[in-house]
């Protein structure tokens, strides 16, 4: 299993910051053949430089935007013969209250968390039954439970799990593996760059980034639940906490989160 990754070809959406570009890390440094997008040319181009002798794809893409996804999939297509990996990982986060946001917020966070990740596997679908592969959703403890302040964030995740357990039903007798992941509070940019009620980058993050588990052991661990084929993974104790909690104790999990995000009335985080 040491070389699972050796000469098979993943997909990385959004493989610029954070957990993404970890995971560009790690899979280029066990020999894998890597294409990865971005919004922003700048970041690609100097991940491209790092990477200047490594078998590395880089398009600049929008996920949000169908052509785009398309025209990412078919190159990568192009320069690899084909797809056996496919982590749809892009994502962006919102911190509003529902009666304060904007709807526009909503729709641009379904548009990159929900679409980006339905148009990258269907134009790449067909590349990946015939190799066998696996498709991997990046999702959130807000797949599970609903989390305030983040109405549009967590419609997103239960709309990408449902969406992937409904294909994964779908694919069971084509050999294609489809699993997604719950990495918790991690140290990345998506919370810097989680939108306010006017869909502005919020800009800073109230966290603790210090206390978080870094990027690159959640790249680690989504790696080792691929190389398993794992259903679904929980990465943290508090997230597999709060799963169970609103499986069995949903009235008990509201007065909880409510705690946790809300403090004399007020949304805190």
């Amino acid at each position: 299993m040491a070389n699972y990754f050796l000469n098979k070809v993943a997909v990385v959406t959004g493989g610029t910051d954070g957990i993404g570009k970890a995971l560009v890390d790690a899979l280029l440094a066990q020999g894998a053949k890597v294409s990865t997008c971005s919004r922003n040319h700048d970041k690609l181009y100097r991940l491209h430089r790092e990477y200047a002798s490594y078998p590395l794809h880089t398009v600049v893409a929008d996920v949000s935007n169908e052509n785009d996804c398309r025209h990412f999939i078919e190159s990568t297509l192009k320069v690899f013969g084909g797809i056996d990996i496919l982590i749809n990982n892009a994502g962006i986060s919102m911190r509003s209250l529902f009666k304060d946001a904007e709807i526009d917020v909503i729709k641009k966070v379904m548009g990159i968390n929900f679409f980006g990740a339905v148009y990258c596997t269907r134009y790449a679908i067909h590349s990946l039954i015939e190799r066998k592969g696996t498709i991997v959703g990046i999702s959130s403890i807000a797949g599970y439970r609903g989390l305030p302040g983040r109405s549009g964030y967590s419609a997103s995740k239960f709309a990408l799990q449902g969406w992937l357990e409904a294909i994964k039903t779908e694919l069971a007798g084509d050999g294609v593996h489809v699993m997604w992941v719950s990495p918790g509070f991690t140290a990345s940019n998506i919370r810097n760059a989680a939108l306010n009620d006017k869909g502005q980058k919020q800009g800073e993050s109230p966290m603790d980034e210090n206390k978080m588990m870094s990027a690159e052991e959640c790249a680690r661990r989504i790696l080792h639940a691929v190389k398993k084929k794992k259903r679904s993974l929980v990465m943290t104790f508090t997230g597999k906490e709060t799963v169970f909690m609103q499986k069995f104790f949903p009235g008990l999990a509201d007065k909880f989160v409510r705690k946790f995000y809300f403090k004399e009335g007020k949304l805190i985080k």
